[in-house]
């Protein structure tokens, strides 16, 4: 499953990329397999994931996201929060 996400760098700065394997590739960054600028801010941490249908609308959506303001993106990693939040509140109530 093509996944666009989103990682916390030790400095504060974000990161936006996809993935068809969103564990392995957390793991390559951190073991400074990934990209270039992520080398730089080890280590890193995932804050933000989105399933995608396809690699094409994974990379289009990671092109969105990455052009987002850092505001627009600190919005969505809210929501992102909440959502999950509200995920796993419901998920504990299930018998």
């Amino acid at each position: 499953m093509p996944y666009t996400y989103m990682l916390e760098c030790s400095d504060g700065k974000f990161y936006t990329g996809w993935t068809v394997d969103l564990v392995k590739r957390v793991d390559d960054h951190n073991a400074g397999k990934g990209a270039k600028f992520t080398r730089a801010r080890l280590p890193v941490n995932l804050i933000y994931w989105e399933e995608q249908v396809t690699r094409s609308e994974a990379q289009k959506r990671e092109y969105v996201v990455r052009n987002l303001k850092r505001k627009e993106k600190e919005l969505l990693l809210e929501k992102f929060r909440q959502e999950s939040e509200h995920a796993n509140k419901n998920h504990d109530k299930t018998p």
